[in-house]
């Protein structure tokens, strides 16, 4: 029972994804064509400066969408796309890792939140899958390891929940200041907007899949627990 209900949720999910993934490729390549007057760069460094920040360094990285703002090193880490693009899609990515520097200054609290599961996810993530493993062959005899696994893929949960209004804040912010700042009028904003929130749907997507998931292994430890 436990099974069908998994593969029939992770089916929905793994289709959704997909949905979300085209989406998202799709309208950064489109947007990617609406020309703007200065680049990824340009556009992080004035939002940084406009709003007071110092000390953060624009860096350009490999790959397509590893966009991320670092707080350990201070550094917004741009792809090369954004980092030299002229664009809507550069523009709202930009200013979207920016929308996360300055929720590190304002010390913002779902990001003080994320910040601080940061620890206590690794280790669980390192450790959880063997815990849910030898939980599983030792269900009958030994439950308990079975709920620690659990608990431990928990932490992995709320970390996927914690992150969506983290993701969404940051998004906000950077099409309020782009338009504010005049680098985006009415009909970009709109385009910068839809961008980033066909973004915010993958975050979507992956904490409800973390979501299943977490219910399957509890179906399955009150399942054994029946027994």
């Amino acid at each position: 029972m436990a099974s069908s209900i998994y593969w029939i949720l992770f089916g929905g999910i793994a289709l959704a994804s997909w949905i979300v993934s085209a989406s998202l490729k799709n309208k950064f390549k489109r947007y990617s064509q609406e020309p703007l007057s200065l680049t990824g760069r340009e556009i992080a460094e004035k939002m940084l400066r406009e709003n007071g920040i110092d000390g953060v360094q624009i860096t350009c990285i490999r790959g397509q969408l590893t966009d991320h703002y670092n707080p350990a090193t201070k550094t917004v880490n741009l792809s090369a796309d954004v980092y030299n693009g002229a664009n809507v899609a550069a523009a709202a990515v930009a200013a979207h890792e920016c929308g996360h520097v300055l929720q590190h200054a304002n010390e913002y609290a779902p990001l003080r939140m994320r910040s601080a599961l940061v620890p206590v996810v690794s280790f669980a993530s390192n450790i959880m899958h063997w815990v849910l493993l030898a939980g599983m062959l030792m269900l009958q005899n030994f439950p308990q390891l079975m709920y620690a696994g659990i608990g431990l893929f928990a932490l992995t949960t709320l970390f996927a929940f914690v992150t969506l209004p983290v993701e969404v804040n940051a998004s906000q912010r950077a099409v309020n200041w782009l338009q504010e700042a005049g680098i985006t009028d009415n009909h970009t904003t709109k385009m910068a907007s839809d961008a980033l929130h066909s973004a915010a749907y993958t975050y979507v997507v992956a904490a409800l899949s973390s979501l299943a998931t977490l219910v399957y292994y509890i179906l399955i430890a009150l399942g054994g627990s029946r027994r």
